[in-house]
């Protein structure tokens, strides 16, 4: 079997699917990963064929500024980005089809990709060949169980109207219909049909597979959830061999400290965050290991405020966090995908700080599994508030209930079971 996987987004929307790429690889398949050109040592370093497509629209993130603009910014921004993300998406879907039709992905038994290259279940049609839909969180399928993961919406919700708030899926295809529309015409000769731009769908009509790789202990599938519609448990890359000889050092000096990584669309004022971040490690006792490598959190004012307030701080780049939090007392986090479920099977109690997007709803499933306080904003961090959350976290019952969440976990075999329903979809498809 020949697997084209599809994939667009931040760092975090790619990584799980170099491991799926990995997974197919030792289970005797060819897997290529087709991915934004900023992603192709990501892969390659992997081990993993890479076939690039533009970046499209992740030029806006380039700098935790623009990230923060592009995700927090008012209503003269959301404007901006009607007019002006469709055509972003131009060179993407060329891209994507030559990839597909020409390059890497040529002669592929089924395409894997994550909704949000847009081009994945049309790549499929055109080919005649399955299309599988990868999500590292549940944003397409609508469940009475919980709200939709792309707005900060709050649990509790009735089912009907849980469900309903799933209609916000219905925006990519009001945004970039048109250029979908005129790209299927022009470049791969298919003519409109009812649903083509919902990926849930095949192009009969009947369900699409939908993976989503999650754990199920983190979040099980609804019960009302259609056939086909699966979680299979995360798909993480193997950890490294071990962690840098500094970060050794730092750990074999004292205590097990805190890690505070915001990722990169942490806000418009990294400086301030960071700083709330290094006065809460004052405040609760703890040393600190701190992630800059993506800009959410700023080396240079870290190392300033802990020279002021006598934090022992460790300054870290891209380092493995499978490796890492394991031996951190908590970890603080943004609430990314990749980042929940890291620390989720490190069995370490966390502090989810969201900014935008899917990281406040992460927040409240960590703090409905009983690892974490309640979700606190970064336009309310501050030092005393977070030094709160911390001293909640690091108290014996989400100790605790993280440690025994983390071992159910690390028992499942999520790749496994991806790389097994793949199989079956192939070869129903042949």
């Amino acid at each position: 079997m020949k697997a084209l996987i599809m994939t667009l987004g931040t760092r975090g929307d790619v990584q799980p699917f170099v491991a799926l790429a990995q997974a197919l690889g030792a289970a005797g398949h060819e897997a290529v990963l087709c991915a934004p050109h900023r992603f192709e040592q990501l892969a390659t370093g992997n081990g993993m064929p890479f076939a690039g497509v533009d970046d499209g629209p992740l030029r806006q993130l380039d700098t935790a500024a623009d990230a923060g603009e592009a995700f927090g910014g008012g209503i003269r921004t959301r404007l901006r980005q009607v007019r002006e993300m469709p055509s972003m998406f131009d060179q993407v879907l060329a891209d994507s089809w030559r990839v597909a039709a020409h390059g890497a992905g040529k002669d592929a038994d089924v395409v894997i990709h994550n909704g949000q290259i847009l081009a994945g279940q049309h790549v499929a049609e055109a080919l005649g060949i399955p299309a599988v839909l990868g999500l590292p969180l549940p944003m397409y399928v609508p469940t009475r169980e919980y709200p939709w993961p792309g707005q900060s919406l709050p649990f509790g919700l009735p089912g009907w109207l849980n469900r309903a708030t799933f209609g916000g899926m219905r925006l990519p295809a009001a945004m970039f219909g048109r250029v979908i529309d005129r790209w299927r015409r022009d470049t791969l000769g298919l003519s409109p049909r009812r649903g083509r731009h919902d990926p849930k769908l095949r192009p009969d009509g009947g369900p699409a597979p939908v993976l989503h790789a999650h754990s199920p202990a983190v979040l099980a599938r609804p019960e009302d959830w259609p056939a086909g519609a699966e979680v299979t448990g995360y798909w993480f890359l193997p950890p490294e061999p071990g962690l840098p000889d500094a970060v050794e050092q730092f750990l074999a000096a004292g205590p097990a400290p805190l890690f505070a990584g915001f990722g990169s669309m942490s806000g418009l004022a990294p400086e301030t965050s960071t700083r709330a971040v290094v006065e809460a490690a004052a405040l609760t006792g703890h040393r600190l290991v701190m992630a800059t490598a993506w800009g959410g959190l700023d080396a240079e004012a870290a190392r300033a405020a802990a020279a002021e307030r006598g934090v022992e701080l460790l300054v870290v780049g891209d380092v493995d966090y499978q490796r890492l939090f394991p031996r951190m007392a908590a970890v603080v986090h943004h609430g990314g995908a990749g980042t929940t479920g890291t620390a989720f099977m490190a069995g370490r109690p966390q502090v989810v700080c969201p900014f935008v997007a899917d990281q406040p709803f992460w927040g409240r499933v960590t703090h409905a599994r009983g690892v974490a306080p309640m979700p606190l904003s970064q336009r309310r961090l501050t030092g005393p508030a977070l030094a709160e959350r911390i001293t909640e976290a690091c108290a014996p019952a989400a100790t605790a209930a993280a440690a025994e969440l983390g071992a159910r976990i690390s028992r499942e075999r999520g790749l496994d079971r991806a790389v097994t329903l793949i199989e079956r979809t192939a070869e129903a498809g042949r």
